[in-house]
């Protein structure tokens, strides 16, 4: 699942199918997100919703349709799609162009829309990359999560490296030209010197994107139980620290912009954008954005709504004609402006100084960060520095005034 949608249960590069940087400034039409809740297998540190029951798929795909028809009038044409899971790859290719021909029937899209799909590189293979391109997947999202067999091993993955460095090869053997992988840090025992490794080997094949992200225990995972019976010592508060520092100075000089605290963009050509992701933007900024499937989350208008997480209540209701919708909250003008600010300082962007000043004493808060090198000005917005994406959320909780 990406992960960047699921944040919001409390978007990657502005290019065309052509790999051609537009303005981030056009970002403003809605992102359509779709959930595949299935996996063969569990992994241990995963509390995303999936399920490894892939009898299920035929049922889901149908109350798909339905659910796609309930919404193919409430949303303006779309210009990102994010197939994220579970585990998309999963799909055969039948059901995945299902998928997209559902998707194709019921909303409209812009020519240079940025299609996203998740993969485990276990799954691909030089035919499946191609049926991709075909189908319109212009953005592939690898999980490699590493490029050690031992950390693989422990993490549950089903791959190996030497199956990453294939699927690798073979995106880039048929013509794609926007890859973002996902890596892990902050594993047991893992030195600066064994995750500069696997940063390195990642470069070797010119990423457009990267997201790293810390390892966390999320309780009711086997991580988590082991973590909680005391079979596993996760990193000290100093190592997960430095490993971050280490992530983000490294990236940087080589051509990588930080542009989220666990998200980074190569630099594009001069003149252009980098290649950030697209749709995990719409999150960060508030633009409008559906999801569709178990789990999956929506925001319009202020509004925030999400399916119940069972791929059978989802089928059940939609076959017979009722929403999937397990909750909804309605956001008040100071739950907006508080949240603008919690995803804004996670973001190289920051925020305008005009929403610091709607807290009281705000000029005090704001020196005391400027003074302690957490927070910088830059164009009249304020944005968190390196060491300010370390105290992200702290900084957003000094303004709740």
């Amino acid at each position: 699942m990406n992960k960047n949608h699921s944040r919001h249960r409390a978007a990657r590069g502005r290019r065309n199918s052509a790999g051609a940087a537009r303005p981030i400034g056009l970002a403003t039409l809605p992102g359509l997100y779709v959930h595949v809740p299935f996996c063969q297998k569990k992994c241990a540190y995963c509390d995303f919703f999936s399920i490894t029951d892939l009898s299920m798929v035929p049922a889901w795909l149908s109350a798909l349709e339905q659910e796609a028809r309930r919404y193919q009038n409430s949303f303006d044409r779309f210009d990102t799609l994010y197939l994220g899971g579970g585990t998309p790859s999963l799909l055969d290719a039948g059901q995945l162009a299902q998928v997209l021909e559902t998707l194709r029937r019921h909303f409209s899209f812009s020519p240079d829309t940025e299609v996203t799909l998740e993969a485990n590189p276990d799954d691909l293979t030089p035919e499946k990359i191609t049926l991709y391109k075909d189908l319109g997947v212009n953005r592939l999202s690898l999980g490699v999560q590493s490029f050690n067999d031992r950390e693989l091993a422990f993490l549950g993955r089903r791959h190996n490296a030497r199956q990453t460095v294939q699927a690798l090869k073979a995106a880039r053997a048929a013509g794609f030209a926007n890859l973002t992988l996902d890596l892990i840090y902050g594993l047991p025992g893992q030195s600066l010197d064994d995750w500069t490794k696997t940063l390195d080997q990642a470069l070797s094949f010119h990423p457009e994107h990267l997201s790293c992200y810390q390892l966390t225990y999320e309780t009711g995972t086997p991580l988590g139980r082991r973590k909680a019976l005391g079979k596993v010592a996760p990193a000290t508060e100093e190592e997960e620290r430095e490993l971050f520092l280490l992530t983000s100075r490294y990236l940087e000089e080589r051509g990588y912009r930080h542009y989220e605290i666990s998200n980074f963009a190569r630099q594009g050509e001069a003149g252009s954008e980098p290649c950030y992701s697209r749709h995990n933007r719409k999150y960060w900024r508030h633009v409008p954005y559906l999801g569709l499937g178990p789990g999956a989350h929506s925001f319009l208008d202020g509004v925030r709504w999400w399916n119940a997480s069972s791929v059978k209540q989802y089928c059940q209701d939609l076959e017979q004609g009722r929403s999937p919708v397990a909750d909804r909250e309605v956001l008040s003008r100071e739950q907006l402006r508080l949240e603008a600010l919690y995803l804004g300082l996670r973001t190289r962007d920051g925020v305008s100084l005009d929403a610091l000043r709607q807290t009281p004493g705000w000029e005090r808060i704001f020196e005391e960060l400027q003074e302690t090198g957490l927070i910088k000005v830059n164009q009249d917005r304020a944005a968190p520095t390196r060491q300010g994406f370390l105290l992200a959320d702290r900084l957003a909780l000094e303004f709740e005034g």
